[in-house]
């Protein structure tokens, strides 16, 4: 079934018959599409099947004719995994290559198929068929992620690090609680697409060019065939609705915008400044001019790819803004971002959940700086509360005792007894005892807590959520 260069097939058009002329090609070029939704061929077909059957259902189609055509599109089905059947130059998108297969090995029977469906349908429904099976994909490859990343926290339950906002140390908490903070997004995200999937999971077929069948043709058997959970209860909404699409671009985008963060952190924590983690050798680059570098590419690229991730949700809400009901053939444009943003995040998400998995921690250095930067004065402020004084006098007390760290180039621990009498009566001796970092931590064990305890359990559970995600996954 391969197309011969020397001996192009026959263009086939899916309309026509009322010009008198072909397309100029100045159009043709405009108008063809094969070259990005041919990766379409294989959900076209499963719908062609459905669609086939629910014709011989409606007395359209014989017995031997169905058979016949079954068997042909399975046939071409494979001719299209093996690459025996490829689109030509003259197909205008992946349902006239597809046509033009069928009817070379059927003949007229081929054309049979196309009664009671237009391209509206037909390409509504292969993009959710396609969505809905590449939103599992790229759920398998974030909860590989995730896995990393519960891995990590698993090995460093009990390893403190500086807790950062504004980029300044603020509190000590574990990289555990660190790292689970990331699985707590990366979760959203899978959530975000299950939602998604769940109206995503209406059928367009049946609903023609905009307005249903004349024919007994039966949308809900098709919807059923093909895993849908429903048809479509409007036929104008069915071919012109690309809210799954928009909405599949938001999911994609925001978990973009989870990578790049992390992505982030990880150029930040290799850095000889933070010096908390070193990459991998297999997740790293070199200088081409400096033999001492190694360069966090996989974070870095991760973290542009956002910014295309974006683009593609952006391209896609202006394309559809300004679309009259129904189908407008600007609709042509909604493919290739939804492509774009399938591709970008099944490259990305296995390269971090190995650059991720593959870190090595420096636990002893994240240790060490844990309470840099008076990081405990907090947990001094509050044993002042514990013992009754407002926390605004507290907080005024623990910031000039902060201030005369300062001056004096030490930490709060280090401050004489005398001396913290000096800065305020309140500090007696026995404050030392909530200005260890273990004690930071241990105190702090309210849900959702950096306390060993809550972060363990957190871990339990995220541990139980990525096994669902998986599951959804495979399923």
């Amino acid at each position: 079934m391969a197309d011969s260069e020397a001996n192009p097939p026959a263009p086939v058009r899916l309309w026509g018959g009322r010009f008198e002329s072909g397309p100029a090609d100045a159009l043709a070029r405009l108008s063809v599409s094969v070259q990005f939704d041919w990766r379409l061929a294989q959900y076209d077909l499963l719908a062609s099947a459905a669609h086939a059957r629910v014709l011989h259902k409606a007395g359209l189609l014989a017995d031997t004719e169905l058979a016949r055509m079954l068997g042909a599109l399975e046939e071409l089905g494979r001719a299209c995994r093996d690459g025996r059947f490829r689109p030509s130059a003259s197909d205008e998108d992946v349902h006239t290559a597809l046509e033009r297969g069928l009817l070379e090995q059927v003949g007229a029977l081929g054309g049979k198929l196309r009664a009671g469906r237009s391209r509206n349908d037909q390409v509504a429904t292969d993009l959710r068929l396609y969505l809905r099976d590449h939103a599992r994909l790229i759920t398998a490859r974030l909860v590989e992620l995730e896995q990393a990343l519960l891995g990590q926290a698993e090995r460093h339950l009990s390893t403190p690090a500086a807790g950062l906002t504004h980029l300044q140390h603020a509190q000590p908490v574990l990289l555990a609680h660190h790292l689970l903070a990331h699985v707590q997004a990366f979760s959203r995200d899978s959530g975000r697409l299950r939602d998604w999937d769940k109206r995503a999971a209406v059928s367009p077929l049946g609903a023609g060019a905009l307005a249903g069948s004349s024919l007994a043709i039966d949308p809900e058997a098709v919807a059923a065939e093909l895993g849908f959970e429903s048809a479509a209860e409007n036929s104008m909404d069915a071919v012109s609705d690309r809210d799954f699409a928009a909405e599949f671009c938001f999911a994609a985008a925001l978990l973009g915008v989870h990578l790049s963060r992390l992505g982030e952190e990880v150029v930040l924590w290799s850095s000889h400044e933070f010096g908390w983690a070193e990459i991998d050798d297999a997740y790293a680059t070199g200088s081409s001019i400096m033999p001492q570098k190694k360069n966090p590419d996989v974070a870095e690229l991760a973290r542009g790819k956002a910014g295309r991730l974006i683009g593609d949700l952006t391209a896609l809400l202006t394309t559809l803004k300004g679309l009259p009901l129904t189908y407008n053939r600007d609709l042509q444009e909604d493919k290739e971002p939804v492509f774009d943003a399938v591709d970008t995040l099944l490259v990305v998400l296995p390269a971090m959940a190995g650059l991720v998995g593959s870190l090595r921690f420096h636990a002893e250095r994240m240790a060490a700086t844990a309470a840099a930067g008076h990081a405990l004065a907090t947990e001094l402020a509050e044993l002042l509360v514990r013992r009754g004084t407002p926390f605004r006098e507290a907080h005024e007390v623990v910031g000039h005792l902060v201030v005369w760290c300062q001056v004096h180039d030490c930490e709060l621990a280090d401050v004489g007894d005398a001396d913290l009498a000096k800065v305020s009566p309140l500090l007696t001796p026995d404050v030392r005892e909530v200005l260890t970092i273990e004690g930071a931590l241990a105190a702090r064990a309210s849900r959702g807590g950096t306390a060993p305890v809550r972060v363990g359990e957190q871990l339990g559970r995220a541990r139980l959520a990525v096994e669902e995600q998986a599951a959804w996954a495979a399923g």
